[in-house]
Protein backbone atom coordinates (compact mmCIF):
# COMPACT_ATOMS: atom_id res chain seq x y z
CA UNK A 1 0.00 0.00 0.00
CA UNK A 2 1.36 3.46 -0.26
CA UNK A 3 0.83 6.62 1.30
CA UNK A 4 2.16 9.58 -0.06
CA UNK A 5 3.67 12.18 -0.42
CA UNK A 6 6.26 9.50 -0.75
CA UNK A 7 10.02 9.99 -0.12
CA UNK A 8 12.53 11.96 -1.35
CA UNK A 9 11.00 15.00 0.39
CA UNK A 10 10.74 18.38 -0.55
CA UNK A 11 9.57 21.44 1.79
CA UNK A 12 6.14 21.20 0.35
CA UNK A 13 5.71 17.55 0.44
CA UNK A 14 6.90 17.17 4.08
CA UNK A 15 4.49 19.80 5.34
CA UNK A 16 1.92 17.55 3.59
CA UNK A 17 3.23 14.58 5.13
CA UNK A 18 2.92 16.41 8.65
CA UNK A 19 -0.52 17.67 8.36
CA UNK A 20 -1.60 13.86 7.36
CA UNK A 21 0.03 13.08 10.36
CA UNK A 22 -1.47 15.57 12.39
CA UNK A 23 -4.99 14.95 11.03
CA UNK A 24 -4.66 11.60 12.01
CA UNK A 25 -3.99 11.58 15.47
CA UNK A 26 -6.69 14.76 15.58
CA UNK A 27 -9.21 11.71 14.57
CA UNK A 28 -8.00 9.94 17.50
CA UNK A 29 -9.12 7.01 15.85
CA UNK A 30 -6.46 4.43 16.58
CA UNK A 31 -6.85 1.96 13.75
CA UNK A 32 -7.02 4.88 11.25
CA UNK A 33 -3.67 6.57 12.74
CA UNK A 34 -1.88 3.06 12.67
CA UNK A 35 -2.14 2.96 8.91
CA UNK A 36 -0.07 4.72 8.16
CA UNK A 37 2.93 3.05 9.92
CA UNK A 38 4.84 -0.55 8.60
CA UNK A 39 3.51 -3.73 10.03
CA UNK A 40 6.43 -4.11 11.95
CA UNK A 41 7.07 -0.25 12.70
CA UNK A 42 8.84 0.39 15.53
CA UNK A 43 8.25 3.72 17.80
CA UNK A 44 9.72 4.90 20.84
CA UNK A 45 7.19 6.99 22.61
CA UNK A 46 8.67 8.65 25.98
CA UNK A 47 10.61 5.48 27.87
CA UNK A 48 8.40 3.13 26.81
CA UNK A 49 9.06 0.87 23.40
CA UNK A 50 6.16 -0.04 20.57
CA UNK A 51 6.73 -3.12 17.97
CA UNK A 52 4.37 -3.17 15.00
CA UNK A 53 0.60 -1.82 14.17
CA UNK A 54 -1.44 -4.40 16.73
CA UNK A 55 0.65 -2.42 19.77
CA UNK A 56 1.22 1.08 18.12
CA UNK A 57 -3.20 0.77 18.45
CA UNK A 58 -3.41 -0.38 21.72
CA UNK A 59 -0.78 2.39 23.05
CA UNK A 60 -3.04 4.94 21.07
CA UNK A 61 -6.36 3.39 22.63
CA UNK A 62 -4.95 3.76 25.99
CA UNK A 63 -3.79 7.26 25.40
CA UNK A 64 -7.10 8.68 23.80
CA UNK A 65 -8.75 6.90 27.10
CA UNK A 66 -6.78 9.06 29.52
CA UNK A 67 -6.14 12.20 27.10
CA UNK A 68 -9.39 13.94 26.72
CA UNK A 69 -10.21 16.26 24.47
CA UNK A 70 -7.13 15.95 22.74
CA UNK A 71 -5.70 18.24 20.11
CA UNK A 72 -2.74 18.39 18.19
CA UNK A 73 -0.59 20.81 16.03
CA UNK A 74 2.65 19.13 14.29
CA UNK A 75 5.41 21.51 12.64
CA UNK A 76 7.76 20.77 10.00
CA UNK A 77 11.80 21.57 11.95
CA UNK A 78 13.59 19.94 8.72
CA UNK A 79 13.65 16.97 6.20
CA UNK A 80 15.74 15.39 4.08
CA UNK A 81 15.42 12.09 1.74
CA UNK A 82 13.10 9.85 3.36
CA UNK A 83 13.06 11.37 6.93
CA UNK A 84 11.06 14.02 8.58
CA UNK A 85 11.91 15.61 11.98
CA UNK A 86 8.39 17.45 13.38
CA UNK A 87 8.01 19.72 16.64
CA UNK A 88 4.51 19.19 18.27
CA UNK A 89 2.24 20.48 20.84
CA UNK A 90 -1.05 18.96 22.59
CA UNK A 91 -3.99 19.86 24.83
CA UNK A 92 -5.93 17.58 26.48
CA UNK A 93 -7.01 17.09 30.01
CA UNK A 94 -7.32 14.17 32.53
CA UNK A 95 -10.55 13.09 34.01
CA UNK A 96 -10.27 14.97 37.12
CA UNK A 97 -10.51 18.17 34.79
CA UNK A 98 -7.01 19.51 34.83
CA UNK A 99 -6.14 20.42 31.29
CA UNK A 100 -2.18 19.86 30.41
CA UNK A 101 0.07 21.34 27.43
CA UNK A 102 2.64 18.40 25.59
CA UNK A 103 5.57 20.14 23.99
CA UNK A 104 7.78 17.52 21.76
CA UNK A 105 10.07 16.52 18.72
CA UNK A 106 9.37 13.19 16.85
CA UNK A 107 11.91 11.73 14.20
CA UNK A 108 10.33 10.08 11.15
CA UNK A 109 11.71 7.64 9.09
CA UNK A 110 9.39 6.35 6.17
CA UNK A 111 10.26 3.21 3.50
CA UNK A 112 9.52 4.22 -0.37
CA UNK A 113 6.07 3.53 -0.10
CA UNK A 114 5.60 6.76 2.34
CA UNK A 115 5.06 3.86 5.12
CA UNK A 116 6.60 5.39 8.79
CA UNK A 117 9.34 2.57 9.60
CA UNK A 118 10.59 4.73 12.51
CA UNK A 119 9.21 7.07 14.98
CA UNK A 120 10.88 8.34 17.64
CA UNK A 121 9.47 10.50 20.59
CA UNK A 122 10.57 13.28 23.14
CA UNK A 123 7.36 14.63 25.09
CA UNK A 124 7.58 16.61 27.78
CA UNK A 125 4.15 18.32 29.65
CA UNK A 126 2.78 20.44 31.97
CA UNK A 127 -0.62 21.32 33.49
CA UNK A 128 -2.22 24.28 31.73
CA UNK A 129 -4.80 26.65 33.86
CA UNK A 130 -8.21 26.36 31.63
CA UNK A 131 -7.72 29.83 30.54
CA UNK A 132 -4.27 29.60 29.01
CA UNK A 133 -5.46 27.14 26.60
CA UNK A 134 -4.39 27.97 22.87
CA UNK A 135 -6.09 25.32 20.83
CA UNK A 136 -10.58 25.98 20.13
CA UNK A 137 -11.18 24.24 17.64
CA UNK A 138 -13.55 21.56 17.82
CA UNK A 139 -12.83 18.33 17.93
CA UNK A 140 -11.27 16.58 14.71
CA UNK A 141 -9.02 18.05 12.43
CA UNK A 142 -7.82 21.38 12.65
CA UNK A 143 -9.27 24.19 10.53
CA UNK A 144 -6.91 25.53 7.87
CA UNK A 145 -7.24 28.68 9.68
CA UNK A 146 -6.32 28.13 12.37
CA UNK A 147 -2.77 29.25 13.73
CA UNK A 148 0.44 26.58 13.60
CA UNK A 149 2.48 26.54 16.59
CA UNK A 150 5.09 29.33 15.12
CA UNK A 151 2.10 31.40 14.99
CA UNK A 152 1.07 30.90 18.30
CA UNK A 153 3.98 31.51 19.67
CA UNK A 154 4.72 27.58 20.63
Amino acid sequence: MSRPPLPPFTDETAAQKARLAEDGWNSRDPVRVAQAYTIDSHWRNRAEFIDGRPQIEAFLARKWTRELDYRLIKEVWTHGANRIAVRFAYEYHDDSGTWFRAYGNENWEFDAEGMMVNRFACINEHPIAETERKFHWPLGRRPDDHPGLSDLGL
